[in-house]
């Protein structure tokens, strides 16, 4: 499946020019690895207003999957889940709940990770941590069910009830 993508960097070094944004790098290369035909990006600052300003844009020029990176753990300038709340208007947990349980396997710091996941009309929008390490291995818990969920969110699947049951569905 092919798609259109965003990868939104927060973070008040890399929108001054004082930081390369790595992470953003990182998550456009996976992107456009699992069928992403455009990949856009953007650097705001840890800025609510701006965050929001950038997701609703995003979302306008057709976006369909928006992954944040930054602004996640408990710094008192780390907005980017309020600010995604803010603009979604149909949570999917599930997603950031296995990010931090896959994370957590790894590192205990996991869990100060305060990421959200949810839908704005036809977008999916994720918000990521900010470390590229955390980012590549945020992106391998995604990654396999992608493709799936872009396509349930276009109304694009196949009736999902109609896979293969699984051995202990009894």
């Amino acid at each position: 499946m092919s798609y259109n993508a965003a990868v939104l960097t927060v973070s008040d070094k890399g929108a001054g020019g004082e930081r390369e944004d790595i992470s953003g790098a990182l998550l456009a290369r996976l992107l456009e690895e699992h069928g992403a035909v455009a990949v856009r990006r953007l650097i705001v600052p840890d800025e609510h207003g701006e965050i929001v300003a950038a997701l609703r844009q995003l979302c306008q020029s057709g976006a369909d999957l928006i992954l944040t990176t930054g602004g996640t753990g408990l710094a008192p300038r780390d907005v980017t889940p309020e600010a995604t709340l803010e603009v979604v208007t149909r949570a999917v947990p599930g997603i950031s709940e296995a990010i931090r349980a896959a994370s957590w396997a790894k590192t205990p710091r996991a869990m100060l990770s305060r990421g959200v996941s949810g839908i704005h009309g036809g977008t999916l929008i994720i918000n990521f941590p900010g470390s590229p390490v955390a980012c590549e291995e945020s992106f391998a818990v995604i990654g396999p069910v992608l493709a799936h969920a872009l396509e349930v969110l276009a109304g694009d699947a196949s009736d999902c009830a109609a896979e293969k049951e699984r051995p202990d569905d009894g």
